[in-house]
């Protein structure tokens, strides 16, 4: 299983003793299932990493916070406004009792990131004026069903491809560059309008996601962002993030700042370092509890993850929409709480003929 495959590779790698004994010390606490969650939080471990498909991130944040437990929860936070409403509170729940919530957002560890954004800040290319950002790439396939599984073990499998636990890839991978650029402006999008679709998934056996979009966002002082994410092979590839401005531009992944005319008046010393953010992340964790410090990303972890939801909706639904009205969806595409075997019935049903419900832009309804 992939609990004895990882608790292998961590032994091999870590399983040495030192002064205090076995620092891979797992026998009897090792659980799997739906409910292994709970076990987890009975135990005396300080901090936990929440680190299963998202759909089930605002319940177990909010459990663990309740159970005392510093967290380090990866992104997205959670894949629908409901569940983003939940860390949301969990979140100051967790400032009132002093509790560490970091965020699997890793660009901000990343020393050239760091440096760039200040740079931004103190004003290197005047007030921002338009901003792109995008992921990209190949994606993941679809894999053939297994015989003898059950629709919800297949869907735990496949779950890049079912909105209730994935979110959608501009919500499980896109959530990076979108993060980066309200990191850069301060804030989160008012708006966002879009389009999407399925090109290269036009079967509908395939899942429920799209395989691409292009959404609109505007911030205040009517400061745009282009949002370009796409899951097809033999494209144009980049994972970036670029933002122009009154006396230059910068491409913010590069840590490269240029003036009107094109010439680098800037960049990062860090910029061809192999500066590992999601290491650098865990590490920065550790070092601040150590030092006593409580730090806590869970807002914008929160805000940034609502922001990729927001453009999803806008392209599902091919309308216009805000921010305030997102949300406050009550859209919930599962309730995990209920799930505690893999014989439960899914949260999607695919369709007699075998399809999956698609969004229709113009049809379907989000908020």
């Amino acid at each position: 299983s992939n609990v004895q495959s990882s608790y292998r590779a961590i032994k091999s790698k870590h399983g040495k003793s030192d002064s205090h004994g076995q620092r891979v010390d797992v026998e009897g606490a090792r659980f799997i299932g739906l409910d292994g969650w709970k076990h987890v939080l009975q135990s005396d471990a300080d901090i936990v990493f929440l680190a299963t498909p998202p759909g089930f991130r605002p319940l177990h944040f909010e459990k663990a916070i309740e159970a005392g437990k510093h967290v380090f929860m990866e992104k997205p936070v959670a894949t629908d406004a409901p569940g983003v409403r939940r860390v949301l509170a969990a979140n100051e729940i967790a400032k009132q009792k002093g509790l560490a919530v970091a965020v699997g957002l890793q660009r901000h560890h990343e020393a050239r990131y760091r440096e760039c954004i200040e740079q931004l800040h103190e004003g290197a290319i005047g007030d921002p004026i338009f901003a792109r950002a995008y992921w990209n790439g190949a994606g993941s396939k679809l894999r053939p069903r297994p015989n003898n599984v059950s629709e919800l073990e297949y869907q735990l499998r496949q779950w890049q491809h079912f909105n209730w636990i994935g979110g959608d890839h501009i919500a499980e991978q896109h959530v990076h560059n979108l993060d980066v650029i309200n990191w850069l402006l301060g804030e989160y999008p008012a708006t966002a309008q879009g389009q999407g679709g399925r090109d290269t998934r036009s079967d509908q056996t395939l899942g429920e996601t799209f395989d691409h979009h292009m959404i609109e966002f505007t911030y205040s002082n009517d400061v745009r962002l282009l949002s370009q994410c796409r899951h097809v092979r033999g494209c144009w590839n980049s994972v970036s993030e670029h933002v122009h401005g009154a006396k230059g531009s910068c491409d913010v992944s590069a840590a490269i700042i240029r003036d009107t005319s094109g010439k680098i008046v800037w960049q990062s010393s860090q910029k061809n370092s192999k500066d590992k953010g999601c290491q650098q992340a865990q590490n920065d964790l550790f070092a601040s509890l150590r030092n006593g410090e409580i730090p806590n990303e869970g807002d914008y972890g929160a805000t940034s993850t609502m922001t990729a939801i927001m453009g999803r909706m806008a392209s599902y639904s091919g309308k216009i929409v805000r921010w305030n009205e997102a949300l406050q969806s009550e859209q919930l595409l599962a309730d995990v709480d209920a799930m505690h075997s893999l014989r439960d019935i899914a949260p999607v049903q695919p369709l007699p003929n075998g399809n999956y419900e698609v969004a229709i832009p113009g049809q379907t309804k989000v908020i």
